[in-house]
């Protein structure tokens, strides 16, 4: 468990605390697809996946607003990524339709968040504010 002394600006991010969740539920979704997947679905997947909070955390770290948002965009892609990943593994019936609802579901309130965070860095963007440590809190 990560503790809550010297945390870097993206870990107190609430989207970055529940994308990297969702990394985890897609691992185990992974694991039980058949082997014959290992170097196509399976690693598709999990590569999109976890880009989803390794963008959010290297955007943190960006200088200017602009590729913050930048990044913030790749991570919302990835994410959509993700959701067609899984839309085609319950396509090929690796996936049992409630899981892919469950996991529609918590997509979309990452993609909002993300949205929100994108919006919010594109506007400091506009206003040219320099990003602060403080200026990624949770949304």
């Amino acid at each position: 468990m990560i503790t809550n002394t010297s945390l870097f600006t993206f870990e107190k991010l609430r989207v970055w605390q529940e994308a990297r969740i969702w990394v985890k539920a897609v691992y185990n979704i992974t694991s039980s697809f058949p082997n014959k997947e290992s170097f196509g679905l399976i690693a598709q997947l999990n590569r999109a996946a976890v880009s989803v909070p390794t963008n959010i955390a290297e955007g943190s770290a960006r200088k200017s607003h602009k590729d913050q948002a930048h990044f913030s965009n790749i991570a919302y892609s990835s994410l959509l990524e993700s959701l067609n990943l899984l839309i085609i593994a319950f396509d090929q019936g690796y996936l049992l339709e409630s899981e892919l609802s469950f996991q529609r579901k918590t997509i979309k309130s990452i993609a909002t968040q993300l949205s929100a965070l994108h919006s919010s860095q594109e506007q400091r963007a506009k206003t040219k504010t320099a990003p602060s440590s403080t200026s990624q809190q949770a949304h």
